[in-house]
């Protein structure tokens, strides 16, 4: 007999099956045992009664986390007892036969049959193969992974190329300090900060493409919306017009993909009680210099100099979600002091043809046109007070009919927070590295 997912039971009504996950949690009625089996597709309720002496007798040693194999009849169960949040609420097992796969030697630090551990980040995080083992934890990863999906489905059908760039580099991406240093045989190298050099150069050869990867910044933060590495979507686009087209192209790829995973991650936004995304067919746009001036004129709030902070954020989205009925906006034309050096300028010097998407109140993509002329290239890297000959590498691509474009990089573990409006970003990564965690 073959084995079927858990999901699958219900339409098996009458039928013996064969199913194998582990086991949820154990309740023993009277001489009655009751075992909700976990796989990766759900939950299911199964009887195990006296009558099967064997089997019974195998139940009553069962622990949780015991990863089994069970045979027995899917049975409907009464409308009174019908679970309507689970796709087998509708059907148990009464089970046949049952066989240990692999027992657990420890007793288990957290429990992981609540939907609702209510831990604190550390003990969460410190615990962590257990904690995964959690429905709701891994719903967060669900959605995840339906973000990556949808991401690079829809750039694909927009004509971008997937491309994975190095990740070990001879010198800091854009010149920063914010970075690691490694030890490569008899040589320092970095990890990358971002792949922009060489999405970059791979306009000059494949005119669009997209990269989703992991991105390292040695920042100390010790927010709710940092860490050390994180996963980056990143794209490229040659011959554009002007960086509205960039904007144009993100806001379409953002709104396909909050459709997808409205629509294919239905059971884990629910778990989250959160409402899904509302997408407009255009997200607001508003000038920086604009926003800082509705900061002050609607919440009383001053920011020194020309920039934002991520309370300024929360409450210029909170403007933007009332005024606008949009869950995103982009805020343009950052100063040019506050953008990498390859940064177009805007008419205005003193500003950039750049962009952040805010979604929900937080930042989760930076990005603009790009400079693609050589030689105004190397006077901006000049007027940022660096050595073009550092970048040489770099500025070869620029010697050779580079086209106008532009691009964006998007941080998948903060979509992920926003969507579910999950508190910390590090309950977005599977294993969070940040200032103080390196384990597990």
């Amino acid at each position: 007999m073959e084995r079927v997912l858990i999901s699958e039971s219900p339409k098996f009504i009458g039928q013996v099956i064969k199913i194998a996950g582990w086991v949820n949690v154990r309740r023993d009625h009277g001489k009655i045992i009751f075992i909700d089996i976990r796989d990766r597709s759900g939950i299911i309720q199964s009887v195990v009664i006296p009558d099967e002496k064997e089997t019974y007798e195998t139940a009553k040693t069962l622990k949780g986390e015991y990863s089994i194999e069970v045979e027995g009849l899917v049975k409907e169960r009464p409308a009174s007892a019908k679970k309507e949040d689970l796709i087998t609420g509708g059907v148990e097992m009464e089970v046949k036969k049952i066989k240990i796969l692999g027992k657990t030697y420890a007793e288990l630090p957290i429990d992981i049959s609540k939907e609702e551990m209510d831990l604190n980040l550390d003990t969460l995080l410190n615990n962590r193969v257990i904690s995964l083992r959690n429905d709701k934890i891994k719903a967060i990863f669900k959605v995840s992974a339906e973000i990556v999906r949808s991401y690079s489905e829809f750039l694909r059908k927009e004509g971008f190329l997937e491309i994975k760039t190095p990740k070990i580099l001879s010198s800091a991406t854009e010149g920063g300090a914010n970075f690691f240093k490694i030890k490569y045989f008899e040589k320092d190298a970095f990890l990358a900060q971002s792949p922009q050099f060489y999405k970059q150069s791979a306009v000059s050869f494949f005119e669009r493409v997209f990269e989703v990867g992991p991105v390292f910044r040695a920042e100390p933060h010790f927010t709710s919306r940092h860490v050390n590495e994180f996963t980056g979507l990143d794209a490229e686009m040659g011959f554009i017009n002007n960086f509205e087209d960039v904007m144009r192209e993100l806001e379409r790829t953002m709104s396909y993909v909050m459709k997808s995973v409205s629509k294919n991650c239905v059971q884990e936004i629910k778990k989250y009680n959160i409402e899904p995304p509302k997408i407009k067919n255009v997200f607001p746009r508003i000038k920086l210099t604009e926003a800082l001036d509705i900061l002050k004129k609607e919440f009383g709030k001053e920011i020194s100099g020309i920039d934002i902070d991520p309370e300024g954020e929360r409450l210029i989205s909170e403007w933007v979600k009332k005024k606008y009925k949009s869950d995103f906006v982009f805020l343009i034309h950052y100063p040019a002091g506050t953008r990498p050096f390859y940064t177009m300028p805007s008419a205005d010097p003193q500003f950039t043809e750049s962009f952040d998407l805010l979604f929900r109140g937080m930042e989760i993509a930076s990005g603009g046109q790009r400079i693609h002329d050589y030689e105004q290239l190397v006077r901006n890297i000049q007027k940022f007070k660096l050595n073009p000959n550092d970048f040489e590498d770099y500025l070869e691509n620029f010697k050779y009919g580079m086209p106008p474009h532009g691009g964006w990089g998007l941080g998948l573990e903060r979509i992920a927070q926003q969507i579910l409006g999950i508190s910390s970003i590090k309950e977005a990564i599977l294993f969070p590295r940040d200032v103080k965690r390196l384990t597990p």
